[in-house]
């Protein structure tokens, strides 16, 4: 434009918003026009009362009731069949066994494992893995198997037309597997990678708990291998898998469960491919079932590891130690299984960089006590693994190997202080977070499903999210020490002076010193 300078040109427009600003404050009211010449003019806005002006708002009741019931049937041949109705085009169906690696005691550890890479190869109605994803595919599916100590679970999630073809190709898949040598080759370079992973990866807290499990539970049930151990690989053929078959996969050791379907079509679907079906394998043999139950014996296990070359990246990881020290808590089928859940919750803890946002979980103990008193703690958190018969409640800590003493004090105070009584502020934060997990996992479909299978396989029936959230809210007094056996001070003191469990991994070149810091753990305790 000629006549204007560039300093013009700049100008006009932002004139022009300028003189437009006023009517729009004035739109949004006065506070929006308010002008401050320093930080000291602004208003002092409190952030724990409510502003004037605004409504108060309505939040969303949290009572976890459920819009539709959990409906089971028990078919002839003994098979349970369990549904939860849910809004949505999709289902979720499974079939879940009461089969895992504490059955394995007299078998090589390693089968559930097996089984697990095994899952949804060829059938007797498909050729390959390759046809079954081809089928789910036409109606939006996919499927996965699952193994854990004590259960065994397939599953698939599809469109709720497609029902008919999910239950067929779950039946074929747990009772007509054709189990051929070149999938067994294939299972057994599978399970050596997956073992070297195992080992490799940066994050030691899978081979730490298995450590920790060998430990407690030394040689019995639970205790067993979850993983198949390097020496059983070349053991396990089609021959062992069939006899192991023969007395774990029973119609009466089983649920079929699903969400998001009605009960009466899936109902249905298990009469017309699970009612009469015969294995594979041959007639069941339930009586050979291996009952034993879990005997908590606690013990001590070391592992010295070159951690050196492990990283995340092209920065190398600080070489750790990493301990897992426990104790016995109960199983899910007692009455102290909600308290010691609402006691983890309290214990929490998470790493010196925890994903999740700021604040989360910073107000428990293991947070306060630990983490923000002990700059050269790297990680400490509680996890509690329930099963029919036991428990265990334990603490994962991380450190400079030159810290390990003062690691292990340090937790072993945390695991005394359990015994004492807790503020009701604390046990209130610990309810409501325990609540607000269950609630948020019961959004997800797959989770359902398997809440839905995993309780009616131990139990018969289900407890509504409801249910467990009256149990959570318990009086205070519920959870006081001299209110809760298992948690009580002499129980608690005697358990650990005689069975504190133990793993470590530590970097190699730096063990020389670790053996003398054990002692600590005796001196901690008493």
């Amino acid at each position: 434009v000629y006549g204007c300078s560039e300093d013009d040109l700049l100008w006009r427009p932002l004139k022009g918003f300028l003189m437009c600003l006023p009517s729009f404050c004035c739109r949004l009211g006065v506070a929006a026009c308010r002008q401050y010449s320093s930080s000291s003019g602004y208003p002092n806005v409190s952030l724990s009362s409510p502003l004037p002006g605004i409504p108060k708002p309505l939040f969303a009741s949290v009572d976890g009731q459920e819009k539709h019931e959990t409906r089971i049937t028990t078919l002839e041949n003994g098979l349970r069949v369990a549904s939860q109705n849910k809004f949505g085009q999709f289902c979720t169906v499974g079939i879940l066994v009461n089969s895992g690696s504490r059955h394995e005691a007299k078998y090589p550890s390693g089968i559930a494992h097996f089984l697990e890479k095994l899952a949804f190869s060829s059938t007797s109605q498909y050729g390959s893995k390759d046809e079954i994803l081809l089928s789910l595919e036409k109606h939006g599916g996919i499927c996965d198997c699952q193994t854990s100590r004590d259960t065994t679970m397939y599953a698939v999630s599809a469109e709720v037309k497609g029902l008919d073809t999910v239950v067929n190709l779950l039946s074929d898949a747990v009772l007509q597997p054709r189990l051929l040598d070149e999938e067994i080759e294939m299972t057994r370079m599978t399970v050596r990678f997956e073992l070297e992973d195992l080992n490799m990866r940066p994050d030691p807290e899978p081979l730490l708990t298995e450590m920790i499990h060998a430990a407690a539970y030394r040689g019995n049930t639970v205790g067993l291998p979850r993983y198949c151990p390097a020496e059983n690989v070349d053991k396990i053929d089609r021959k062992l898998l069939h006899t192991y078959l023969r007395s774990y996969y029973c119609p009466e050791r089983m649920v079929l469960a699903g969400v998001g379907i009605e009960h009466e079509q899936l109902v249905e679907c298990a009469r017309k491919y699970l009612l009469n079906v015969k294995p594979v394998w041959g007639t069941s043999t339930p009586e050979k079932v291996d009952r034993s139950v879990a005997q908590y014996t606690g013990g001590i296990i070391k592992m010295e590891k070159d951690m050196s070359d492990v990283s995340l990246g092209p920065t190398p990881i600080p070489e750790l130690t990493h301990i897992m020290i426990g104790l016995e808590s109960c199983s899910f089928l007692e009455d102290d299984f909600i308290p010691f859940a609402v006691l983890n919750m309290m214990m929490g803890g998470g790493g010196s960089f925890s994903a999740g946002g700021p604040g989360k979980g910073m107000f428990t103990r293991l947070y306060l006590n630990v983490l923000n008193r002990h700059h050269w703690m790297y990680n400490a958190t509680s996890y509690h693994h329930s099963y029919e018969d036991s428990g265990l409640l334990c603490i994962h800590a991380s450190a400079d190997p030159r810290q390990v003493r003062e690691m292990v004090e340090i937790i072993t105070r945390e695991f005394i202080q359990m015994a004492g009584t807790a503020g009701e502020m604390e046990l209130e934060r610990a309810k409501t977070q325990l609540k607000s997990m269950l609630m948020m996992n019961l959004e997800s479909r797959p989770v359902i499903f398997e809440d839905v299978g995993r309780q009616v396989l131990a139990t018969g029936k289900r407890k509504l999210p409801h249910e467990l959230c009256q149990l959570i809210k318990l009086p205070p007094r519920c959870y006081v020490a001299s209110h809760c056996p298992p948690m009580s001070t002499s129980r608690l003191l005697s358990l650990a002076k005689t069975v504190v469990c133990l793993a470590c991994t530590v970097s190699s070149g730096r063990s020389s010193s670790l053996g003398s810091n054990y002692a600590c753990l005796n001196q901690g305790l008493t």
